[in-house]
């Protein structure tokens, strides 16, 4: 198992300007700061990183980074500044680019932008499940709000003839549970990133579990509103 002083590890924060559904998403203030800044502060806190960098085609979006504490000092490519580039494609150029000027990192963590209430501990925990486990990846998932065995598909006509089934009377606490990617922390060894990406979560790929209140996705106006009532309740405890 590696030394965890001995891993130089980055973190990747993709923030592609031009959201359809939220427009400037990334950087739309969320109790006064800009939503990119509350995981480059995370991952600054967090002490873990030799670099944390924040990917985006915007030269403002660059600016806003780099008074944040993040590096940016290089744009993505055209071709990954689409809505249609996968991220792992991002987090390839931006190793690849730093390769090209000498320096190398054996784990990178991806750190998505709409995920404003991970925090340093789950970063550092996430790292410290690494070493545990002698992980290749950590990813971070959530209990899901309802049990998806409570649910059902609907004909056209949206008849409930069928929709029940046996687990529908049964109490929460009588059915197994059920975990979801929340998008939060992906964290993997540097040489994975050489597999096609269906390939990068098999082998030795293991669960960080986030409480629900950290899991919020950003990605409607809605749950904006939603992790500003959180963040202004932590203010006042």
């Amino acid at each position: 198992m590696a030394d965890s002083e001995s891993v130089k590890r980055i973190a990747i924060i993709p923030a592609r300007s031009g959201s359809k559904g939220l427009p400037d998403k990334n950087i739309k203030l969320l109790s006064g700061k800009p939503l990119m800044a509350y995981s480059i502060e995370a991952a600054i806190s967090s002490g873990a990183f030799a670099r944390v960098f924040v990917s985006t085609d915007s030269e403002k979006y660059a600016k806003i980074a780099i008074e944040n504490g993040a590096d940016a000092h290089f744009l993505r490519s055209s071709e990954n500044a689409s809505d249609h580039a996968g991220s792992w494609d991002v987090v390839r150029e931006v190793l690849l680019r730093f390769e090209e000027e000498g320096e190398v990192f054996d784990e990178v963590m991806l750190l998505q932008p709409t995920s404003p209430l991970r925090t340093k501990e789950d970063i550092l925990s996430a790292i410290s499940l690494m070493q545990e486990k002698d992980a290749l990846v950590i990813e971070s998932l959530t209990e899901m709000d309802h049990s998806p065995l409570w649910s059902n598909t609907l004909p056209d006509d949206l008849s409930m003839e069928n929709f029940f089934n046996e687990y529908s009377d049964m109490p929460r606490q009588s059915l197994p549970t059920y975990y979801r990617e929340n998008g939060a922390i992906y964290l993997l060894k540097r040489e994975l990133l050489r597999k096609e990406d269906a390939d990068m979560f098999k082998e030795r790929c293991y669960a960080y579990i986030m409480p629900r209140e950290r899991s919020i996705d950003i990605d409607v106006e809605l749950d904006f509103a939603f992790a500003e009532l959180i963040l202004s309740k932590k203010d006042r405890s």
